[in-house]
């Protein structure tokens, strides 16, 4: 194995996130919301997505090139027929030091003791409230979130120790719930991570106003529950980490809108549809399931993999109010990808 690759601002490919699906049956407001008149999601075809066999080699050659954790999202990767199946293909490959999936913990009771047999070494859960009436709205009235507590429970009995339980805090909409849900997962070994609300995509028809920023949060929480930083684990770690003064545990904060972590980001995403993005605001993405299925040899392949994060230059978040301001005063129409086309 090589020393990673770089980009164009001298960020090493570490991490690598691969979208197995873009389906899902929550229809989140914040990801893929209720379609509604004048909406419509094209899903892709069975013939159209990746096979397991092309993940897998995808993934053998970017470990080759530096990757060492890779996590699978969707969509509801759940709902990709025969994922435990690619999770033990995965977990295969020499060089992969971390591998994890996020779901929106549905069919947990069901997956996790399969998955944690295959070799999937860490889980996190999206759970967004667990007032049922606010979950109810926020899974798009899709959800139970008895199953989703119970798939957490499951999870953690068959050897999953620490989850991490995803929150997108909308103002108006969950922030009311935010102590509940600290309260209920301090001192167990799950680390509830708080979201800011981002603009990623196009169909949630996102505001600013209904930002919470981490600073807000941490400031509400710390009324009950006294905080402190703890240092970062590495090098692109998204999460701003802090404990609980009293040894409850851990919690952890997202804040690409108030505090961009461009400058750090390690992360190339891999479609369902064979497109490799290199931010998770794209409005385009490098077409290589084409290449595969032309027939390129492994080094072929390593090569277009190496361009396409050589050519990165990404940072949207950092310049999120100048490309908005400018996208709306030319009022230019170049759509970002969907969440659940790229995975979170």
């Amino acid at each position: 194995m090589q020393n990673p690759i770089t980009d164009q601002l001298n960020r090493p490919l570490h991490d690598l996130r691969i979208s197995v699906i873009d389906r899902c049956n929550f229809r989140c407001p914040y990801c893929m919301p209720t379609e509604k008149e004048g909406t419509h999601y094209s899903f892709l075809k069975q013939d159209e997505w990746l096979t397991f066999p092309e993940i897998v080699r995808l993934t053998r050659l970017l470990v080759e090139l530096g990757v060492r954790k890779v996590r699978l999202t969707g969509g509801e990767p759940l709902l990709r027929p025969g994922i435990v199946d690619l999770v033990k293909n995965l977990s295969a490959i020499a060089g992969i030091e971390d591998l994890a999936l996020t779901t929106n913990g549905s069919a947990l009771s069901k997956f996790a003791a399969p998955l944690k047999a295959a070799g999937l070494q860490r889980l996190t859960v999206s759970l967004d409230s667990l007032d049922a009436r606010v979950f109810k709205h926020m899974s798009g009235g899709k959800g139970s979130l008895h199953e989703v507590l119970a798939g957490i429970e499951e999870a953690q009995r068959v050897g999953f120790g620490s989850i991490k339980i995803n929150v997108v805090v909308q103002k108006g909409v969950n922030d009311n719930s935010i102590v509940d849900l600290v309260s209920h997962f301090k001192n167990s070994p799950h680390v509830l991570r708080l979201i800011e609300y981002m603009d990623v995509g196009n169909c949630n028809h996102w505001e600013s106003k209904y930002v919470v920023s981490s600073k807000e949060i941490i400031r509400l929480i710390s009324q009950q529950h006294a905080l402190e930083p703890l240092p970062s684990n590495y090098f692109g770690e998204v999460a701003e980490r802090y404990r609980f003064k009293d040894g409850g545990g851990e919690i952890g904060f997202i804040s690409s809108i108030s505090q961009p972590f461009c400058q750090s980001c390690t992360r190339l995403r891999l479609a369902n549809d064979g497109k490799l993005y290199t931010c998770l605001f794209a409005t385009q993405g490098t077409d290589i399931k084409k290449l595969v299925r032309q027939g390129a040899n492994d080094q072929d392949l390593s090569s277009a993999l190496k361009a396409v994060w050589a050519k990165r230059q990404d940072r949207y978040s950092q310049e999120r109010s100048e490309i908005r301001s400018k996208t709306s005063k030319q009022k230019v129409s170049n759509p970002k990808i969907e969440m659940f086309q790229i995975g979170g």
